[in-house]
């Protein structure tokens, strides 16, 4: 008799395992009882669906290779019939590759065989933790993506969908479009949302500290170390660390973020041992990555273990008509911080935006109107008060070279002031000020070095 057979059968049910082989079955309902779930189990892809039909599941386990078919059958077959159900897949050591492919149609997760019950724990803990969804309309704090082209909505519905699964996401677009209110999306509606979201710009921490910033150091580990320190991956241990700007990573730097991503441990700086850690890694660039791996300035394996599934964020001048929903909730936010009547936006002003290319996208949409908002005397923005023409020397094209030798527009006194009034927005911070212009913060240094201001 299976341990289903024994099992009260007025216990709800939780779990639906599927496995060929018995022992597994029994070693995997067994670890789940002890969590106090409830398990079915089959051994075959037909007997999982005839549970799947009679039967309401919170999460499904099932091995890749089944008598009768494999494991990614099942997930797409789930993902048809029962959308809301997470479904897990198990595979054997090495297949990684089929884990992924598994990913990319739908699964949760994944465990390798030999199990280890730790990792399986927290799989199964995340995985009950999924909001339904009908749920995922928008995400923290009522953050949600504003618009209603069809990009944003395609967009949008790739969002909920990456939300429900542990899978690394690669979030791809240009400076300004939002990268880091995708990532908070999808981690807010996913199952770590309890769990602490983590921010990382790659492109603002000195190389000699980023061991130490990432992992951690012990006291005395070097000059400087006067106590310990817990690094990023442990602040986000249960939730979600974000990688902006992967790309500006130092190839040193990769190697030991492989390492960590790969083995799920990190070891701090001056430690002899290593510490797990259970985080979910989104990674964001406006930079092309598979260029730069051909360049040999970005490694291919890790390139691979952060790049399951890319999305891409459209810039706004391939989504006017979501400019005057947009604007309607700057102008809305600005006036809850600063106390007054919300400002509405004169048809001529209206159709100025609309026919900006706006190279920083929704970045400068949002410094255009709260500049307007400074200088505007009254309760309608007009497109005068816009002055979109100092804006003419900015093109997302321009301002998106790598050699940063373009001398002409470095030499203007414009684009000087555009950058010094950056630099003073940001505090002086280079690579958010880069990012504000649209450049690269290689470009921004070698005009600052230019200038004599470096």
């Amino acid at each position: 008799m299976s341990v289903s057979d024994r099992r009260n059968r007025s216990a709800s049910v939780d779990v639906l395992v599927i496995d060929d082989e018995e022992d597994i079955r029994e070693l995997l309902e067994l670890s789940l009882m002890r969590m106090g779930l409830g398990c079915d189990a089959a051994g075959t892809v037909a007997e999982a669906r005839t549970l799947l039909e009679g039967r309401r599941y919170r999460l499904c386990l099932t091995d890749m290779r089944l008598p009768d078919g494999d494991g990614l059958e099942l997930v797409e077959h789930i993902q048809r019939q029962c959308p809301g159900l997470p479904v897990a897949v198990i595979t054997a050591f090495g297949s990684i590759e089929t884990a992924i492919r598994a990913l990319k149609v739908g699964a949760f997760d994944f465990v390798t065989k030999p199990v280890e019950l730790k990792a399986l724990r927290e799989l199964v803990t995340h995985a009950l933790k999924l909001q339904a969804p009908s749920d995922a309309a928008q995400g923290e704090g009522g953050r949600k993506l504003i618009g209603t082209s069809a990009a944003l909505a395609q967009l949008r519905g790739q969002v909920e969908k990456l939300a429900r699964n542990q899978a690394p996401v690669f979030i791809h677009g240009e400076s300004g479009t939002g990268k880091e209110v995708i990532a908070r999306l999808i981690h807010s509606l996913g199952a770590r949302a309890a769990a602490p979201f983590v921010p990382v710009n790659c492109g603002a921490i000195s190389p000699e500290l980023m061991e130490s910033e990432f992992f951690g150091h012990r006291k005395g580990s070097f000059t400087g170390a006067a106590t310990d320190k817990e690094g990023l991956f442990q602040a986000a241990n249960g939730g979600t660390l974000f990688l902006d700007e992967v790309g500006e990573l130092p190839l040193s730097m990769q190697v030991k973020l492989l390492r960590a991503i790969q083995e799920r441990a990190v070891r701090p700086v001056g430690a002899h041992a290593e510490e797990s850690v259970d985080v979910r890694i989104l990674s964001a660039s406006h930079r092309d990555l598979a260029q730069l791996v051909n360049e040999n300035r970005f490694r291919q394996d890790l390139y691979f273990r952060i790049n399951v599934i890319t999305l891409r964020v459209p810039p706004l001048r391939e989504r006017p008509e979501d400019i005057p929903d947009l604007a309607a909730h700057v102008l809305g936010r600005l006036a809850e911080r600063e106390g007054g009547a919300v400002r509405q936006l004169s048809p001529d002003a209206l159709a100025a935006l609309s026919g900006h290319s706006f190279p920083g996208n929704v970045r400068e949409l949002e410094n255009l109107l709260e500049r307007a908002c400074a200088l505007c005397e009254s309760d309608q923005i007009t497109a005068a008060d816009l002055d979109l023409q100092q804006c003419e020397g900015l093109t997302q094209t321009g301002l998106d070279l790598d050699t940063g030798e373009d001398d002409d527009v470095a030499d203007s006194d414009d684009e000087r002031i555009k950058v010094l009034r950056a630099l003073d927005e940001n505090r002086w911070n280079r690579s958010a000020a880069a990012r504000q212009l649209g450049m690269t913060l290689r470009q921004l240094r070698y005009r600052l070095q230019k200038w004599g201001m470096d």
